[in-house]
């Protein structure tokens, strides 16, 4: 790593719940500017994204679960008795 000093060396939690939440991130970046915007360059789409992010940490908002776990328990149940039984 010393040769390569831009690379960074991070311990991470033995559990992943924390990756789940930086998914999440993702997912809110994509749904609420990529998807939505028309980029022409990459100057453009990098530019859409630092101010995007810029407006996200000057404004910090936590992610508010809408549905129980129960809620989606209950939604992957009937996905999976969809899906096996339809016939594949």
């Amino acid at each position: 790593l010393l040769a390569h000093p831009r690379f960074h060396l991070h311990f991470t939690p033995t559990s992943s719940s924390w990756l789940n939440l930086v998914e999440r991130w993702f997912a809110e970046l994509t749904q609420k500017k990529l998807k939505r915007g028309v980029h022409r360059s990459v100057q453009a789409l990098e530019r859409d994204i630092r101010t995007w992010l810029a407006d996200w940490n000057e404004h910090p908002r936590p992610f508010a679960w809408t549905k129980t776990a129960d809620e989606i328990l209950d939604k992957v149940a009937a996905y999976c008795r969809r899906i096996s039984d339809s016939g594949h």
